[in-house]
C-alpha cells in the first residue's frame, strides 16, 4: 500500500477551479473570497504527512520576513522530492486556473509567478497586522489545521484603522483571498496553540519579485495559454 496516496494535478485542478468559480464574495471590512473543499483529500493527505518539521522559532517580533531562511516554499527541489508537492505547483501553473484567478480577483496574472509557502505555527507565533506589499499579485491563504482548539486559529482580520474587527472561521480545507490595498490589515494575535497550525500561502507574484529562491518555477512565468 502506497502512502500517501498519490493526486494528480488533473484532479487538483477540477476541484480547486470548482472551489473558485463557488466562492463567495465579501466587501467587509475589504474585499475577499471565501472557498470551501480546495483540496481533494489526497493532496491534504500528502501534505499534512510531508516530512518536514515546525521551525522553532522561539520569540519573533511578529512578522515572517525575520526567519525566511527556515521557511518552507515548494521550490524545484521540494517539487522532485515530493508528489504532492509536484502536482500541486503543476495544477496551480496552468493557464486554466491563472484564466479563472484573473476572472475571480479582476487582476492581471500573465507574467507572473508561482509562489507557494507551506507554513506550520507552534505556540508562541504570532504575526503583527500587516498589509501584503503590491507585488503580490493575490494572497490565498489555505487552513489546513485540525484539532478541539483550532476553531480559534483563524486570520485575524482589522479595519483600516487597524482595529480588530472579526476572525475568519479557519474551517478545514478552506480559503480566503484578498488583493493587497491600503486597508487589508490582516494578522494572527497571539494565542495558545496546543498542537500545529497548518496553512498553505499561495500567491502570483509580480515579476520584479526578488527572492527567486521561493518560486515554485522561477524560470517560468505564468501564462493563460
Amino acid at each position: 500500500m502506497k502512502f500517501p496516496p498519490d493526486v494528480s494535478a488533473d484532479v487538483i485542478e477540477r476541484q480547486f477551479l470548482h472551489a473558485l468559480r463557488s466562492s463567495e464574495r465579501s466587501e467587509w471590512p475589504y474585499r475577499t473570497w471565501k472557498l470551501k473543499e480546495v483540496f481533494p483529500i489526497e493532496l491534504v493527505t500528502g501534505i499534512l504527512t510531508l516530512p518536514i518539521c515546525p521551525a522553532f522559532l522561539g520569540d519573533t517580533d511578529g512578522t515572517r520576513g525575520t526567519y525566511n531562511d527556515q521557511r518552507t516554499f515548494i521550490t524545484p527541489n521540494l517539487r522532485e522530492g515530493f508528489q504532492c508537492l509536484a502536482a500541486l505547483a503543476d495544477a496551480l501553473q496552468r493557464p486554466a486556473v491563472a484564466r479563472q484567478l484573473a476572472e475571480t480577483c479582476d487582476i492581471a496574472v500573465e507574467g507572473g509567478y508561482l509562489r507557494v509557502e507551506y507554513i506550520q505555527d507552534i505556540d508562541g507565533a504570532w504575526l503583527e497586522p500587516h498589509r501584503d506589499i503590491p507585488e503580490k499579485l493575490f494572497s490565498m491563504v489555505i487552513y489546513l489545521f485540525h484539532g478541539p482548539e483550532s476553531a480559534e486559529w483563524g486570520t485575524d482580520i482589522y479595519d483600516a484603522d487597524r482595529k480588530w474587527v472579526a476572525r475568519s472561521s479557519g474551517e478545514f480545507n478552506s480559503a480566503t483571498i484578498f488583493i493587497a490595498g491600503p486597508a487589508t490589515w490582516h494578522g494572527f494575535e497571539k494565542r495558545k496553540i496546543v498542537g500545529v497550525r497548518r496553512l498553505m500561502e499561495i500567491n502570483y507574484v509580480r515579476p520584479s519579485w526578488r527572492r527567486r529562491d521561493q518560486l515554485a518555477f522561477p524560470e517560468q512565468p505564468i501564462s493563460l495559454g
